[in-house]
């Protein structure tokens, strides 16, 4: 039986982002971020991991887990695939983070992801860096 749970978080573009890190991509509730945070593709985010329904928390347990980003900003849009895990602790109250490897904190949405901050399309980071510049991250995790 397939399962999909979705989130949708609603976030800001910032001056200082640069998306250039190689293995992470991080959504954060901070309203600022400097240029040495260049995991962050998006600010202001109106909700964290701790933020995500327990459904939605339980789904991404499965071992099957499998975890659809879509990022989306003034008609660009980019989608990151990544799988959940047992091991994920998802409590992190401001962060939002996917990382290629396997490593897990509080901080882990998803682990092996086919993306990374340097991996997204310059056009759309260049809309990334607008501050008046909503951006919209639908989550979807099938089970």
């Amino acid at each position: 039986m397939h399962r999909k749970t979705v989130e949708v978080i609603i976030a800001r573009g910032h001056a200082n982002i640069l998306a250039t890190h190689r293995s992470t991509f991080e959504i954060t509730k901070q309203s600022d971020v400097t240029r040495s945070g260049d995991c962050v593709v998006a600010v202001s985010a109106n909700k964290a991991i701790s933020d995500f329904s327990e459904e939605f928390k339980k789904a991404l347990h499965g071992a099957n887990a499998k975890l659809t980003l879509l990022l989306q900003a003034k008609g660009i849009s980019e989608m990151i695939k990544a799988y959940g895990s047992p091991r994920l602790i998802l409590t992190h109250s401001s962060d939002t983070v996917l990382r290629k490897s396997s490593y897990v904190c509080a901080r882990t949405l998803a682990v092996k992801a086919d993306k990374a901050a340097c991996d997204l399309s310059r056009r759309l980071v260049e809309k990334l860096r607008d501050p008046r510049q909503q951006v919209r991250i639908t989550l979807t995790v099938e089970v």
